[in-house]
């Protein structure tokens, strides 16, 4: 059984380029992604990312061995949606035509299916070990700033848990044709 022709689907009066004072420049710019449904849902994913991984790396790098494998989970999780999140922002804010054939494959959806599940599961991970391995030392120390980052980690990573799923819902239902 051989497929028909794929239709792209340009959004009507989408805003491209960047308004001057009397003309726009850099037309080959999608910049109305960016203030869409998709492109805020997707920004929001880069930016909680980004926090969640600068919050790894600054404080919980000392006590990465002390988390056993929670630590090195979600910043594989974190390092591996962000890149993802950023290349497909890119690709959208580049090319409109991108945008709508990416937005209709199944690529999409598995990817924030994925996304969404790692997120959950390195959270509960995370919870876990921060809660048995870092509490203690938290309750003990003055000033002992990794438990509280650690916990905004795994806090985070739930939200961004449910954000990709929300995502991988209203990508599939772009995929079947349901707007």
């Amino acid at each position: 059984m051989t497929r028909g022709p794929t239709i792209v689907r340009v959004a009507p009066g989408a805003e491209k380029g960047i308004k001057c004072c009397c003309c726009r420049c850099c037309e080959c710019l999608n910049l109305g992604y960016l203030t869409s449904q998709n492109g805020l849902i997707k920004l929001a994913e880069a930016m909680l990312g980004g926090l969640c991984q600068s919050l790894l790396v600054k404080y919980g790098m000392s006590e990465a061995s002390s988390m056993e494998g929670a630590f090195h989970s979600f910043l594989t999780t974190a390092s591996a949606c962000l890149l993802t999140t950023s290349l497909l922002i890119t690709c959208y804010v580049l090319s409109n035509n991108t945008q709508q054939l990416i937005r209709q494959s199944i690529f999409e959806c598995l990817f924030n299916a994925v996304a969404c599940f790692l997120y959950l599961s390195a959270s509960s991970y995370m919870c876990a070990m921060v809660n048995i391995f870092l509490y203690p030392k938290y309750a003990l120390v003055s000033m002992y700033s990794a438990y509280p980052a650690m916990t905004a980690v795994y806090y985070i990573g739930v939200v961004l848990g449910i954000l990709h799923g929300v995502d991988a819902y209203i990508s599939y239902r772009y995929h079947k044709g349901y707007r």
